[in-house]
């Protein structure tokens, strides 16, 4: 398995991904303007197939901000979700971003320990952040706290 960078020929397998993980995933014209305006877009690749992807971009000075994360359900437990956002961690400390934050629905008990796990602390609770009505965790993590 390896990562390399979003290229738009990748657009429909991500969003076949998105659509397998999420009951609410972003619409693939989103993921695209994402990938247009910028945002880091890595994809995990296992045999010639892409299995993973991640999406992040910086919010402002010194805070950066984890998009979406997702990878095939037939390739989880692997490791690839830590491994891409290693990736994405690693570079937000070399354009100097010291915060990263993301969002979680809150009864997703698996991605919650998941990114624990990996470091990032729950700041608070938001209810009703996504359109299904469920109620969100706002997740940090101090990047200068991270020892690769």
């Amino acid at each position: 398995m390896f990562i390399r960078e979003f290229v738009p020929n990748d657009l429909a397998r991500v969003y076949q991904i998105a659509v397998e993980s999420f009951s609410d995933p972003y619409d693939i014209a989103i993921l695209q303007q994402l990938f247009e305006i910028g945002a880091g877009f890595l994809v995990a690749v296992e045999d010639g197939d892409i299995v993973g992807y991640i999406i992040f971009w910086v919010k402002e000075e010194g805070l950066g901000h984890i998009i979406t994360l997702a990878v095939d359900k037939k390739f989880r437990g692997q490791h690839i979700a830590t491994r891409l956002l290693m990736m994405a961690v690693n570079i937000f400390r070399r354009c100097d971003i010291h915060r990263i934050t993301l969002e979680v629905k809150s009864h997703n008990e698996i991605a919650v320990e998941f990114y624990r796990k990996f470091g990032f602390e729950i700041d608070r609770k938001v209810p009703k952040y996504y359109e299904d009505g469920s109620d969100a965790y706002v997740m940090f993590f101090n990047t200068e706290k991270y020892q690769n």
